[in-house]
C-alpha cells in the first residue's frame, strides 16, 4: 500500500482529537493522488444484485482462501491490520448463493430484508447511491475494519486484497507462534469469561491496540472461529461492544474445525 496515499486517507478522517467532520464528495490534489493509488474512491452507486454477482465471480478463484489466510497471518507480527478482515469477508460471503434482493424475502429481518443475506447475518440494501467507500477503507486500515457484516464492505475488502502486494507474503514462524498463542488464550474453559475478557487476555500476545483486538475478535467470530456452543449462556444478551462475538463465553473456546480449515498447515500437530 502506498504510504502517502494511506496517510492522506487517515488524515481525512482522523486527527489529534479523533474523528474529523468531513464533507463529501472528496476532491483536490491529495484525493486524486490517493485515488490513483487505489486507497480512496469516488462515490459508488451499485445494486445489491451487482455486489452479489461480483462476489460470486471473486469466489470462483480457487486460490482466494489461501491468499486470505496468508494475508491474515502475515498481519499478526507486522501490524498490517488492513489485511485481517478479508478472513471474515471471505467466510461471510463464501456460502452466499447467487441471488437477487427480492428473490427470498426475510421472514424476520434482522440485518436485511433479503432472506439470503439476513440468514448469513449480512447487512445489505437493495441499492447503494453515492456510497462512501473511503470511510470503510479508513476503518479497515486504522483498526482492521468495523462494519465487517456489511455486504458492501465485504466486496471492497476482498477486491482490495487482490490488488494489495502486501497480501502476497510468506507466513513467518513468529506469525505462527502468535496464532497458537491466540488460540490457546481462547480456551479459557471459564463460562464467566466474555469477549472483553478474551480481549484482555490477548493483550501482550501480539502488537495491537484495544480497538485492533476488538476488531480481531469480531473477525474471528464472523469467520466461525469464536462461536457460541449449546452451553448455557451466563450473560444477559451479550456485550454491547460487539456484534458477532457478543454472546461468546470462555467455555465455548475456539471452533477446532474452523481453525483446522483455515490454519491447518500453520499449526502444530497437537494444539
Amino acid at each position: 500500500m502506498d504510504k502517502k496515499a494511506a496517510k492522506i486517507l487517515m488524515s481525512t478522517f482522523w486527527g489529534g482529537g479523533g474523528w474529523k467532520s468531513v464533507s463529501t464528495p472528496f476532491s483536490g490534489e491529495d484525493f486524486e493522488y490517493a485515488k490513483s493509488q487505489g486507497v480512496m474512491f469516488d462515490p459508488l452507486t451499485i445494486t445489491h444484485d451487482e455486489i452479489v454477482q461480483r462476489l460470486h465471480e471473486i469466489h470462483q478463484d480457487d486460490t482466494l482462501q489461501e491468499r486470505v489466510v496468508t494475508a491474515f497471518l502475515h498481519s499478526l507480527s507486522t501490524k498490517k491490520v488492513h489485511l485481517r478482515s478479508a478472513l471474515s469477508s471471505w467466510a461471510l460471503t463464501s456460502q452466499l448463493p447467487l441471488h437477487t434482493y427480492l428473490e427470498r424475502r426475510a421472514v424476520h429481518a434482522n440485518t436485511s430484508a433479503c432472506g439470503d443475506c439476513n440468514f448469513l447475518r449480512l447487512q445489505s440494501d437493495q441499492e447503494y447511491v453515492d456510497a462512501d467507500l473511503n470511510v470503510l477503507n479508513f476503518e479497515r486500515i486504522k483498526w482492521g475494519g468495523v462494519r465487517h457484516g456489511w455486504l458492501l464492505y465485504c466486496l471492497m475488502d476482498l477486491e482490495l486484497l487482490y490488488k494489495d502486494t502486501d497480501a502476497i507474503s510468506e507466513v513467518t514462524p513468529e506469525d505462527q507462534a502468535i496464532l497458537v498463542s491466540l488460540l490457546e488464550a481462547a480456551q479459557t474453559g471459564d463460562p464467566k469469561d466474555s469477549a472483553r475478557s478474551l480481549e484482555k487476555r490477548w493483550k501482550g500476545l501480539f502488537p495491537s491496540s484495544k480497538q485492533e483486538r476488538d476488531a480481531l475478535l469480531e473477525i474471528w467470530a464472523a469467520a466461525g472461529l469464536l462461536v457460541p456452543t449449546d452451553k448455557p449462556r451466563r450473560g444477559k444478551g451479550g456485550s454491547g461492544d460487539f456484534i458477532f462475538v457478543a454472546t461468546w463465553q470462555g467455555d465455548d473456546g475456539y471452533n477446532t474445525d474452523a481453525a483446522l480449515r483455515y490454519f491447518a498447515p500453520y499449526l502444530p500437530e497437537i494444539l
